[in-house]
């Protein structure tokens, strides 16, 4: 399955933008998604998971509030909606698949990520 991360781009503190995850070569509908991303120096890290109908989620602690994560399968799509974006949200953002319906383990499949930059 290939994933293709998008919406990224250059916000101000304050604003809000949404991310996309879309999968192609297989649906990823029975499967959990995460979003992941990486600050420049700074190891990947988790920022949000949902399963695979997306009743259950889970949030980085550093974005609980702020970023909602959803999805719709007849889309084949995940959504990343970030509000209140700090400068310390700039990071390349990624999806990634899950080998099963729920976001235990690690992922299976990445995609490219996209990049998110928060000026202050």
């Amino acid at each position: 399955v290939q994933l293709q991360a998008s919406g990224g781009g250059l916000v101000q503190a304050g604003d809000s933008l949404g991310l996309s995850c879309t999968a192609s070569g297989r649906t990823f509908v029975n499967n959990a998604v995460g979003w992941f991303r990486r600050a420049p120096g700074n190891e990947r890290e988790f920022v949000a998971a949902l399963n695979w109908n997306g009743a259950s989620t889970n949030y980085a602690d550093s974005v609980k509030g702020r970023f909602t994560t959803s999805r719709d399968n007849a889309k084949n799509t995940v959504y990343l909606q970030m509000n209140s974006l700090k400068p310390e949200d700039t990071a390349v953002y990624y999806c990634a698949t899950y080998r099963g319906a729920y976001y235990n383990g690690s992922p299976l499949y990445w995609g490219p990520g996209t990049q998110v930059t928060v000026s202050s």
